[in-house]
Order: C-alpha cells, then sequence, then structure tokens
C-alpha cells in the first residue's frame, strides 16, 4: 500500500505576497483565481463565495417595514403592486420604482419605455438570500437601457440587499388587484408573447384581497371554499402554544361554519390557515378577524404549561404544518 502523502504546510498570504481572502475578486469559475495559487477560481477562493452565496437565509425581508406583507406578496397572492423607496431617492431619469408579484415572461425586472421600474417578487433567485438577490435585481434595473427587461443574475456574495437600498421609513402598503393589467400602461394594447402571457396569467389568477382591519391577513376564494391566510411576525413556538391554547378552548375559528385547519412555515414566519364558506367574503372576515386577534394577545402573554387538552391541539397543528421554503 502506498504511503499516504503528508499535507505540505502552506505558507501564509503575509510570505507569498498573494491578497487575503477579503481581497481577492470574483471571477469566472473557471478562470485562474487571482489570489495567484495557480487554480481555478472555483477550486479556490471561489469555494467561500459559492457557500456564502447558496446559504439559506431563513428570513430574507427581517427588518424591511412590513416583513409580513413581503411574505404574502411572496408566496400567497397573485396579482399585486407596491410603491418603494430607495433610501438615497430614485435617480433623475427613473419617475418611479413598483414592486409587482409576477411581471409578464416572468421577468425579474422591467423598465418601461417611460423609465418606470417593476420589480418582480415572484421569480426563481439564484442563491439562498432573496434578499440579496433581489437588490441585485434592482440595482441593474435602475440602469437599464428603457424599454427592456432585466434577466436574472447571480449576486456578488457582499453585494447589498433591499434592508440596504429601501428607505427603511417608508411604508410598505401593497394594493391586490384583479388581474395583471399593471403590466403595461394601456393593457388593451397589449400584443404578442406579452398579451398570450398576459391573458394566461390573468384567467389562473384566484381572487384575493387583503383586510384592512388586521396587519398580513389575505382572504381567497376558490371554486369549492374560501379560505384565510394570516401571516403572523409572532415566534413560531409561541404563536403554536397560544393558537393550541385558544383551539383547545373552541375559540380558534372565525365564525360559524370556519375552521382553524393548520399553518404553513414560509421565509421564517408561521401562516395560520383557515377554511371559510364560499358565502363568507373578504368584508365578512373583518370583524372576527379583528375580534381573533384580541384573543391571540391574551393567549400569547400565557406563559404557564399547556394541558394535556392543549398538548394534543397543537400536535394536531403542528402535525398539519408545513414548510414551503
Amino acid at each position: 500500500m502506498a504511503k499516504k502523502r503528508r499535507p505540505r504546510p502552506q505558507p501564509s498570504a503575509s510570505a507569498t505576497g498573494r491578497p487575503t481572502d477579503g481581497d481577492v475578486p470574483v471571477v469566472g469559475a473557471r478562470e485562474p483565481c487571482p489570489c495567484g495559487s495557480g487554480r481555478r477560481y472555483k477550486a479556490c477562493h471561489g469555494r467561500a463565495a459559492a457557500q456564502a452565496a447558496t446559504e439559506l437565509v431563513r428570513r430574507p425581508f427581517e427588518g424591511l417595514p412590513s416583513e409580513c406583507d413581503w411574505v404574502a406578496l411572496r408566496e400567497l397572492v397573485p396579482a399585486a403592486t407596491v410603491p418603494l423607496v430607495l433610501a438615497d431617492g430614485l435617480p433623475e431619469d427613473v419617475p418611479s420604482l413598483t414592486l409587482g408579484t409576477v411581471l409578464p415572461m416572468a421577468w425579474p425586472a422591467l423598465r418601461r419605455d417611460n423609465g418606470e421600474v417593476l420589480l418582480g417578487l415572484q421569480n426563481d433567485t439564484a442563491t439562498g438570500d432573496l434578499s440579496r438577490d433581489l437588490a441585485d435585481v434592482l440595482t441593474r434595473a435602475l440602469t437599464t437601457t428603457p424599454g427592456n427587461p432585466v434577466s436574472a443574475g447571480r449576486p456578488a456574495p457582499d453585494g447589498p440587499r433591499l434592508q440596504d437600498l429601501l428607505d427603511l421609513t417608508a411604508p410598505f402598503e401593497p394594493q391586490v388587484h384583479e388581474g395583471f393589467d399593471f403590466w403595461l400602461d394601456d393593457a388593451e394594447k397589449a400584443t404578442g408573447d406579452v398579451a398570450a402571457s398576459l391573458e394566461r396569467a390573468n384567467a389562473a389568477a384566484t381572487p384575493t384581497a387583503r383586510l384592512t382591519g388586521v396587519d398580513a391577513a389575505y382572504w381567497c376564494k376558490t371554486p369549492e371554499k374560501n379560505h384565510l391566510r394570516w401571516v403572523m411576525p409572532h415566534p413560531e413556538e409561541q404563536l403554536l402554544d397560544a393558537l393550541a391554547r385558544l383551539h383547545a378552548a373552541g375559540a380558534s375559528s372565525l365564525g360559524e361554519g370556519t375552521r382553524l385547519v393548520g399553518s404553513f412555515r414560509a421565509h421564517g414566519l408561521t401562516v395560520p390557515v383557515w377554511d371559510l364558506p364560499t358565502a363568507q367574503g373578504a368584508d365578512e372576515c373583518e370583524k372576527p378577524t379583528a375580534a381573533f386577534q384580541e384573543r391571540l394577545a391574551e393567549a400569547l402573554a400565557v406563559t404557564a404549561p399547556l394541558s394535556a387538552d392543549e398538548r394534543r391541539a397543537r400536535n394536531g397543528l403542528t402535525n398539519r404544518q408545513i414548510t414551503l421554503n
């Protein structure tokens, strides 16, 4: 059996004159690493860069105003827009910046002929940090020639995030739409692939409405029953305990014919889901959700151990929980 070679000690950066990790620029994966090691970038300093780029950020929207609404627009709402404000203000040739759930042809971003920028939220991303991916698309959209879409890309591992670019004091107020006519200044004049994409998207859009009395609660209509999906900011374990207390006490519904059926995780937050009767519209949800919010606040304040009935209720809720991302 051949003897194993002992690894040779590597000289320090100061001894070799090579740049340290923080000084190595990003190059193509197959190009020689700029550190001078003689290896390809992907097998040298590119390894750390790739790992940083793919590491999952559990709560990519944490720190942004209305984090719960960001999650809802990413995962729940078919068609909605929100005006965005940059911390440093918009360039003079960009009249407005708008976040949209989905853009035509699933473009990551679009710069209209008049210079306006639309940023798409529901797109596949290149890394595990959705905020950094969106910030990269946004940065490139601001300098794209008007009248063109913006393609997807892979941001630098140390590139800015949305939290670095957006004005964190500006309100985040989603406007839910029946369809995707917001894609165009005049949707009736759409032609070709854009017109076909618009028609397909409008036909597939699930009727959805955002409640006004509570934060980040969205009603939607489906053929068999309606649903209420409510993105909540509370720590998951504390929230599940509170929901279990209410469920065991028969106080988890939103009125006659409604039922708390479970929850799911999305971008680090918990989203309880209720089944509603087909006759119960969004307006009819306002009063019972406001009352439920009061009951939930009381349950969240309880710190005593769960009773046997409450533990069974919690197990039932946990068994029906799924994770989207």
